[in-house]
């Protein structure tokens, strides 16, 4: 009972992380928040008993994060509306 508590909290985290990265103008700061979103999913990966899904997120979210703010150099940091 309490795995599957964890597991609908950390699916509303998951959920709400979305939207802030949706919403957000600041780029950098949605590079961030994606980072917390694959962490999270990485830790539902565990929970789920797929170490080795959970491990190629973490890498693939690694990596994505710094191509991502190695992008960030070369444009604006904000969106425009």
């Amino acid at each position: 009972m309490q795995i599957l508590i964890l597991e609908a909290v950390l699916l509303l985290f998951l959920i709400g992380t979305t939207i802030a990265i949706i919403l957000c103008r600041d780029l950098l700061a949605s590079i961030v928040m994606f980072s917390v979103f694959s962490f999270c999913a990485v830790l539902s990966y565990f929970m789920m008993g797929a170490p080795d899904v959970a491990f190629t997120e973490a890498v693939i979210s690694t990596i994505s994060t710094i191509f991502m703010v190695a992008a960030l150099k070369k444009v604006s940091r904000w969106c425009k509306k």
